[in-house]
């Protein structure tokens, strides 16, 4: 805890720590507003909770002033209460939305159903609550002898929740690093329908082989055979380098991006130099150009209640609208419509193929519930 806590301004030695620390088997308990220090403090012997002085933007005054408070009136019950309690010169708006986005409020917030983007969008709410409540004490002080009314209900935004790879995001904005999660878990199944072998079970062949995984970190440098890329991938099995040559670098590079996942034909041979694997890329793919590449289709359902929230007109109107950017691909589309009397499979027309890009499922699964957008296989 006391190395993790030397240098907490530095998200990459943070998050060098935390790795070391949780490959020697020592759990790190995320933040918590409720239970965290300013620096990394153990629970156990096996057991460290992440400090609040590490979550960027959480400097060391506002950390003191949560714990003054907590200390003063015990456990927040919610960020309502949160906000009434702090002294707001010193834990201002940003201070507390970087918490949210570091899941520090989770442990009291989520066992009652309210999401990080929930909590993001009821800070300003709830700040201007706290504020409201402080300057009607202060009115009111002249009539301590009266019963103190209670406050307004606490109104939280009503939002969609975010995906785990929002989530994730969004995190890593707060600490530097994924903690509560791999952003690989949210594509994990579907990229194993053609990638059968996951990272830590690459070994060298005279094959090309597939691999796939979220871009961690990409440098590049140059030789004397040009530029060179070290795109360094994992699927939460084992992080693996691929290299990538400067042909092949130069026109498919818009392809490589952190923290989105990249699909390779690679080769991989042994390194002599370093004693592990050299994985050389041949061909760089998108997730959404892998999908077009093995899906046998999209299939999008649509229930009854859909239908008849503006009508079966307004929800033809929201699909054309959302397949619309995304044609001119090689995935066929099928509707699937069902209601209380009957069902019925719809597949449409060529023309409307699609590129089953992840802005296009997302925007389907914004409208629709997340079953019922598949992109479907062979099995």
């Amino acid at each position: 805890a006391a190395t993790m806590s030397s240098d907490l301004d530095n998200t990459d030695t943070v998050k060098i720590f935390f790795e070391d620390t949780v490959a020697n088997g020592i759990t790190v308990l995320p933040p918590d507003v409720n239970a965290s220090h300013y620096r990394f403090v153990p629970t156990d012997p096996k057991t460290i909770r992440y400090g609040l002085g590490a979550v960027k933007g959480v400097g060391e005054p506002a950390v003191l002033a949560i714990i003054a408070a907590r200390e003063a009136g015990g456990d927040f019950t919610d960020l309502f209460d949160f906000c009434g309690r702090i002294d707001r010169r010193l834990v201002n708006r940003r201070v507390v939305e970087a918490l949210i986005r570091a899941g520090a409020f989770d442990p009291l917030e989520a066992p009652k159903g309210h999401d990080r983007a929930q909590l993001l969008g009821t800070v300003p709410v709830a700040m201007e609550a706290a504020e409201q409540a402080a300057a009607n004490a202060a009115q009111c002080g002249l009539f301590d002898s009266l019963p103190e009314a209670a406050g307004p209900p606490a109104d939280y935004a009503n939002l969609r929740p975010w995906s785990e790879k929002e989530r994730l995001k969004e995190e890593k904005t707060a600490i530097g690093f994924f903690l509560s999660g791999h952003p690989f878990n949210a594509y994990k199944d579907e990229v194993r329908r053609f990638v059968r072998r996951p990272l830590s079970r690459v070994e060298p062949s005279k094959d090309v082989i597939m691999v796939a995984g979220v871009v961690m970190e990409v440098r590049a440098k140059m030789t004397a055979r040009g530029k060179i890329a070290f795109v360094l991938i994992d699927d939460g099995t084992e992080p693996r380098e691929i290299s990538v040559f400067s042909e092949l670098f130069d026109r498919e590079r818009d392809r490589i991006a952190v923290d989105e996942v990249l699909v390779a034909d690679v080769k991989v041979s042994n390194d002599d130099f370093s004693g592990g694997f050299r994985i050389v890329a041949e061909r760089l793919m998108t997730l959404g150009e892998a999908r077009a590449r093995f899906a046998r289709g999209l299939q999008i359902r649509l229930n009854g209640e859909v239908a008849a929230s503006g009508g079966p007109a307004a929800a033809v109107e929201r699909l054309h609208g959302l397949l619309s950017p995304f044609r001119a691909g090689d995935c066929p589309v099928s509707v699937c419509y069902r209601n209380d009397d009957a069902q019925a499979e719809l597949p449409l027309g060529g023309g409307w193929k699609v590129r089953p890009e992840e802005a296009l499922l997302e925007g389907l699964r914004d409208w629709l519930d997340a079953a019922a957008v598949e992109v479907v296989y062979a099995s």
